[in-house]
């Protein structure tokens, strides 16, 4: 007998979907293509009579049959949506009918098992069989839970076989899709693995866990104190016992090794404990604290961003305004990447204040943990790293992911040549299209192996075990990325690495190698290093980064009736190009209080509005500005006359390439720019309103936030969120001394 319902159907794809089992996700996977109308009818099929009623009245199926042979006659897709102990009588039940073309499918969370009962039931794998299994659920359950929404954003995997027919897998695959799900194909023995530690485990601690307490006697007094952390891990144990039953029987192979491995941890926990050996401890702990995070930012193949971040992040940068107080500007980006490096390879224990928090460094604190560094923090700014010493390192897990951080990337490169394991070093999007080659090939001649990706690009992957050679290396580019690179590669290196360079670069690499008591030779352009002395751990304490204080400095500068002052920046002489460009122009900057901190000079520098006027900028600041010139283009088209940089190619390998963006920006505002190969040509004047594009590129969003201090509208500024790589509080800091910009949307 069967129980029908109406419903207007549009344009369906195929004919007859039979689903059988009208629980949660059998009934929402009908419920869902249903109302996509991709088919002409939705047939269930359950043997609880009540299922039955409900799935019809509330529209989750066309009709009900009782016996399975009417249901399936002439089904195009029969979806298997039963308990997995139960697959293996309904798939005899189904080798025994004319199912035709049918395709077959099910959702069962443990596919070798469904695979072993198909191959049983029907003397061999069907090709037309396409084992799937949709990650989504939720704590109701029945056909009156079915959601036609329930798949939205969540993961299927199917696990298509050898013999798999790619028209049925095709078609299965788009059925999901059509439903909202993200489809990922695998291989079963690959997924019952995946599944067994990321979903059965946790299971099996949460009933377990509170079974043990629950049998105690003391239970009601555990119970009545329990706290919210006990709430939310044993929230599981209220799962369907005999569904999982089910699962663990069907999966208990996989689930065994898992286990297994886990209980291995688990002894290894105990013994540190019952040792008093805090220092393991310490690194579980603190690996595991932030380990969550970083693996979602991993799957995201994104830069270390937040969540509500991933989509267009846009900046409305209101005209007008002037600048005055007193701020401190987050801790320096490249001294905050080296305070990890140093600090991890030190012998003992380093203290870091004032560490940048933003993404990049963050990215190279997490390549550290995975390699078994014990770092805490960072916490408002401090870290202390529990070094291994120079040969302490530990192979990592997998793949090192560096988000958005050249630097990261480049420093390590030099670092891990020379260790006793294979590495592979992962970025974002941005990352993976920058030039790695500038370091892989001085590394090679040190005697690395070293691979790339097409074009010399990321990923790198660095086989260890080499005997590295130091040399003397004339480089063609001035670059203290490439510098730095080279020199940690030499503390491991036979002989002297001597590196000479066409220009001067920031020098915080030989001045912290210098802090952690590790001879460096520098005169002139040329500094060197050679193996067979060990670093010591030390005290550090970051100054403010003078690239983030450039922002500051043009905007006080080119907003009128401008009085700002700026707390405790370094003023490395490698690094104040910055200043050198705008007092050239005209700007009105002092440096006060001016002191040494930990090997790295510091002061409070003042700066007031001024006429500024265009200039030649002198091509041997260059290196010494080059991460600021995306703001100085703002200063510039502030400036009376016309600007010219040249020799500033490096920019167009940046983050974005920093010459044609920012052109392409000022150009929509309405300013005359020019971009060359090497440089750009800028005419001042007034400035207007618009929408421009920062391609992911963190200084560009914060310069075009700047130049709305002299614009003429507001303007948006598309494509935001990697500012958190540098400068996470810079829309607070901005707001705080007379910049008029918010996240769209935001109050």
């Amino acid at each position: 007998m069967a129980e029908v319902s109406s419903r207007q159907v549009a344009a369906p794809v195929l004919g007859r979907l039979v689903v059988v089992g009208l629980g949660l996700i059998g009934g929402s996977f009908a419920k869902g293509l249903r109302e996509k109308g991709l088919f002409r009818e939705v047939v269930g099929v359950d043997l609880d009579p009540e299922s039955r009623r409900l799935a019809v009245e509330l529209g989750v199926v066309d009709r009900c049959e009782t016996d399975l042979a009417a249901a399936c006659q002439g089904g195009d897709v029969i979806q298997l949506a039963v308990p997995i102990l139960a697959m293996e009588k309904l798939l005899a039940e189904l080798a025994g009918l004319d199912l035709g073309d049918a395709l077959l499918t099910d959702v069962g969370s443990a596919k070798g098992n469904v695979v072993r009962a198909a191959r049983e039931a029907f003397g061999g794998m069907p090709a037309r069989f396409v084992p799937g299994h949709p990650i989504a659920g939720s704590e109701q359950s029945g056909v009156e839970a079915a959601k036609a929404t329930l798949f939205r954003r969540h993961k299927v995997i199917l696990t298509p076989l050898e013999n798999t027919d790619p028209a049925a897998l095709a078609c299965i695959d788009r059925l999901w899709r059509a439903l909202g799900a993200d489809v990922e194909h695998m291989e079963v023995e690959h997924h019952d693995e995946v599944l067994a530690a990321t979903s059965h485990l946790p299971h099996l601690l949460a009933f377990g866990l509170v079974d043990s307490l629950a049998k105690r006697s003391e239970n009601l007094e555990i119970f009545r104190y329990a706290a919210g952390g006990f709430r939310d891990f044993t929230r599981i144990a209220g799962s369907d016992p005999v569904m999982w039953h089910d699962i663990f029987l069907a999966n208990r192979r996989a689930v065994l090794r898992t286990l297994d491995a886990f209980r291995d941890d688990l002894d290894a926990l105990r013994g540190a404990i019952d040792a008093g050996d805090g220092h393991q401890l310490l690194g579980v702990f603190t690996r595991a604290r932030f380990a969550r995070e970083h693996f979602s930012k991993i799957l995201a193949r994104r830069a270390y961003v937040d969540a509500m971040h991933s989509n267009d992040l846009i900046y409305l940068a209101n005209p007008g305004g002037s600048l005055s107080g007193r701020i401190r500007v987050p801790g320096d980006k490249s001294i905050s990447h080296r305070s990890i490096m140093l600090g991890s390879l030190a012998e003992g224990t380093t203290q870091v204040e004032g560490f940048l928090e933003g993404e990049d460094a963050l990215a190279t604190l997490q390549a550290f943990r995975d390699m078994g560094v014990v770092i805490e923090g960072p916490h408002h700014g401090k870290v202390t790293i529990h070094g291994v010493g120079l040969h302490g390192l530990k192979a990592p897990p997998g793949p090192l992911y560096l988000g958005n951080s050249g630097t990261s990337m480049r420093l390590l490169s030099g670092l891990l040549a020379a260790q006793p394991f294979d590495t592979t070093l992962t970025g974002d999007a941005s990352l993976s299209k920058r030039p790695m080659n500038r370091v892989a090939k001085p590394l090679r001649e040190m005697g690395a192996v070293i691979e790339t990706g097409p074009e010399g690009r990321p990923p790198l992957t660095i086989r260890g075990g080499q005997l590295l050679t130091g040399m003397r290396y004339e480089m063609p580019m001035a670059s203290a990325q490439v510098k730095s690179c080279l020199l940690l590669a030499g503390l491991y290196a036979a002989g002297e690495t001597t590196v000479i360079e066409p220009a001067p670069t920031r020098d915080h690499t030989e001045r912290m190698l210098r802090g952690f008591g590790y001879p460096v030779t520098v005169e002139g352009n040329t500094a060197s290093v050679e193996s067979g002395h060990k670093l010591t751990a030390t005290h550090i304490e970051v100054p403010a980064d003078i690239s983030s204080a450039a922002f500051f400095l043009v905007a006080a500068s080119i907003a009128e009736g401008s009085d700002l002052l700026l707390e405790h920046v370094g003023v490395n002489p490698t690094r104040t190009g910055v200043i050198d460009i705008l007092k050239l122009m005209g700007a009105d900057i002092s440096l006060e209080n001016q002191r040494e901190v930990g090997g790295e000079p510091v002061a409070d520098i003042r700066v007031r509005s001024s006429a500024l006027k265009g200039i030649d900028i002198p091509e041997d600041l260059v290196p010494l500005a080059i991460d600021e010139f995306p703001v100085l283009f703002v200063a510039a088209a502030c400036a009376e006359g016309r600007t010219v940089l040249r020799g500033a190619e490096e920019l167009r390998v940046k983050e974005s390439d920093r010459i044609q963006v920012m052109a392409d920006g000022l150009v929509a505002l309405g300013v005359k720019a020019e971009p060359t190969p090497d440089g750009i040509i800028i005419e001042g004047g007034p400035i207007g309103g618009g929408e421009v594009w920062s391609h992911g590129d963190h200084r560009i969003a914060m310069s075009f936030s700047v130049a709305s201090l002299r614009a003429g509208a507001p303007i948006r500024i598309h494509d935001c969120a990697n500012v958190a790589t540098s400068f996470p509080n810079f829309i607070g800091l901005a707001n705080q001394v007379g910049i008029r910009v918010s996240v769209e949307g935001e109050k």
